[in-house]
């Protein structure tokens, strides 16, 4: 269970208003995708509104030139590619 030991922020768009007071917390699922939280300073009876915003799953780092290797257009060799793709380049650049 996690408990809540911080204070919340009190949310209000006009004057008057009725005032909504918001609580972020963050914890993981349990087993069972259960999820528990203990906020004391929530008075019991009290109605809530519980919103769940899932992290989105991350997946694994590749080194670049493992993500670039079937990039089309492919990636230079060597180099020597490099060098003569640039040169290449430059003398465009004089027609």
């Amino acid at each position: 269970m996690l408990d809540y030991n911080g204070s919340g922020r009190n949310d209000s768009s006009e004057k008057g208003a009725d005032m909504h007071r918001t609580i972020q917390i963050e914890t993981t699922v349990l087993p069972g995708n259960r999820i528990e939280i203990h906020v004391p300073e929530l008075p019991e009876g009290r109605r809530t509104t519980v919103f769940v915003q899932m992290d989105e799953a991350r997946t694994a780092k590749r080194p670049l030139s493992e993500v670039l290797k079937n990039y089309p257009g492919g990636l230079f060799r060597s180099a020597e590619e490099v060098d003569a793709y640039l040169r290449a380049e430059r003398d465009s650049w004089d027609r």
